[in-house]
This record gives structure tokens, C-alpha cells and sequence, in this order.
């Protein structure tokens, strides 16, 4: 879709329409995650150079992802703030280069409105923001930028939302928290149909709030707008299973699974082969007789 028509078409369509003109969510979509930092939890430093990241990002469009979540700032427990200017250095290059070689969709995972307008203006067709649009002239601007956006529910800051959370019932919390944040998006003349919610896995949430959310992860359907999960490697996997990052792909994949099996929209995973074709066959199971 053209950037400078998108804007027309945002008004007239409503429910999972709007999604569907931009992409097709009919069935559950896998998003790879591209870490373009030296510290994300996974696969920090990895992809820390331009081309091996946009070399990983075209592999994991070939194995079938339909988004590419390109980040430059990680958001694993303790992690530190990176200056807007380091994180533009590093994800507008790739964001560009992607947009040039692949049809997938560019996700650009950040709460900083100055990189969401500069990565939407670079070719970026989604904002990730675990932060829900709560920093400083994010709201603002996403008002002016026609792409979707995924709002997550984080309890603290990445700094130390581990370190102590803490709920009564975490899911009719979490669950308020989005639906709250969604009518401050629309106070702001960001249409609801515009938005995508993620509740947040392992952004301060224990292994037994985590699996709680997972358990129930319908009920986020009430809202009405697609639901992205992200579970991919966390140590929810890890603490189950006994296994380090590099040994959690199996149990990525069956959280994947379960997600898919209860209304997930779409799946940001590591393992983009494995899930899908998880999701293939989950889907077939879905839609059998």
C-alpha cells in the first residue's frame, strides 16, 4: 500500500478489516525477532552489524515470517537505556536495506517517538512498543503515522520489572490495563482499529503469572483487536524446562502452539522455521471438521 493513500483507507475500515488490507491475519502470523543491540537477551551482539542483521532478516523471511521486528534497544530485565541517537544509527540502515530486498512486513520495536517517525518515513509498516505509547510524545505522534501499533502491558521498566511484581488477579489486570490504554490511543484521534495489544510475557510477570496470562490468553479476544504474544527463549521457558536460551526451542515452539490454539493474531518467535511450521499444522486443526 502506498504510504501517501494509507492515511484515506484507516477511516473506513473496521475490526480486523483495516489489518486485513495491509496483511492477512485470517490465519496466526509469525514474526521474527531481529535484535540489532550488543545486550538482548537471546541473540545480543549477534546481529550488532548491518549486514548480518539484514542477512538474518531476509533468512527469516524466506522460512516464512510475515513481519520482521527489527529493535535497537533491549528490553531484558536490567537492561540499560540506549540514547535515541544510537538507536536510530542502528535500525534505520536495516529498516531501509530490508525495505529494499524482501516483501516482509518491517516492525520497528521501540518507544521512542523519534525513531517510530523515523523508521515509518525509513519503510517500517508497524510500531512495537512494550511501553504502550507512555513515552514522551509517542502518543503524538503515532496520531500522524498510518501504520498499526502494538501496545504491550509492562509492569515497571525493564531496569526492575523483575524485581518484585506483584498482582491481585493478572489477567483482569493486564487485561485493564490495554483496554484502558486503548481509549487513551482514541482521546488522541489514534482509531481502535489501528491497534494490536500484546499482554506482555516476562515484562514483570513470574513464571506463575506468565503461565496464568498463557492459560487464559482468550479472554484478551474481548477487546477486539488482534492479539500479538511473545515467548519465544524467555526464562518462563527456562524455568519449566531446566534449560538455558540456546536449549529453549522446543518449548518456544509449544507455547507458540498454545497461543495459536487460543486467538493469537501474531507470533514473535527466534526459531521462525520451526514455528512455522507449527502454526501449519495447528492451523489445519483449527479449521478441520
Amino acid at each position: 500500500m502506498d504510504k501517501q493513500n494509507e492515511t484515506a483507507t484507516v477511516s473506513d475500515c473496521s475490526g480486523f478489516s483495516y489489518f486485513k488490507r495491509l496483511f492477512d491475519l485470517t490465519e496466526p502470523a509469525v514474526m521474527g525477532v531481529l535484535n540489532v543491540t550488543p545486550d538482548s537477551f537471546s541473540d545480543g551482539g549477534r546481529h550488532l552489524a548491518i549486514d548480518s542483521a539484514v542477512g538474518r532478516g531476509l533468512e527469516m523471511a524466506e522460512q516464512g515470517a510475515i513481519f520482521i521486528d527489527v529493535g535497537g534497544e533491549s528490553t531484558r530485565p536490567g537492561a540499560a537505556p540506549v540514547a535515541t541517537d544510537e538507536e536510530l544509527a542502528r535500525v534505520i540502515p536495516v529498516i531501509e536495506a530490508l525495505k529494499r530486498q524482501t516483501t516482509a512486513l518491517i516492525s520497528i520495536d521501540t518507544s521512542s517517538a523519534k525513531v517510530m517517525e523515523e523508521a515509518y518515513s525509513s519503510g517500517a509498516d508497524l510500531i512495537n512498543d512494550v511501553r504502550a505509547l507512555r513515552q514522551h510524545e509517542a502518543l503524538e505522534v503515532c496520531a500522524k503515522l498510518p501504520i498499526p501499533v502494538c501496545l504491550m502491558h509492562m509492569q515497571g521498566e525493564p531496569g526492575s520489572m523483575q524485581d518484585n511484581p506483584s498482582y491481585e488477579n493478572v489477567t483482569n489486570q493486564v487485561l485493564y490495563y490495554l483496554k484502558e490504554r486503548i481509549k487513551v490511543c482514541e482521546r488522541a484521534g489514534i482509531n481502535k482499529n489501528r491497534l494490536i495489544i500484546d499482554p506482555g510475557f516476562g515484562f514483570g510477570k513470574s513464571l506463575a503469572h506468565n503461565l496464568s496470562l498463557l492459560k487464559n490468553l482468550r479472554e484478551f479476544k474481548q477487546i477486539g483487536v488482534p492479539l500479538l504474544v511473545g515467548m519465544s527463549r524467555k526464562r518462563m521457558i527456562g524455568e519449566v524446562l531446566e534449560k538455558p536460551v540456546e536449549q529453549r526451542m522446543v518449548g518456544s515452539v509449544a507455547v507458540a502452539v498454545i497461543a495459536a490454539m487460543n486467538g493469537a493474531s501474531i507470533i514473535r518467535v527466534h526459531d521462525v522455521a520451526e514455528t512455522v511450521e507449527a502454526i501449519k499444522m495447528t492451523q489445519a486443526v483449527i479449521e478441520a471438521k
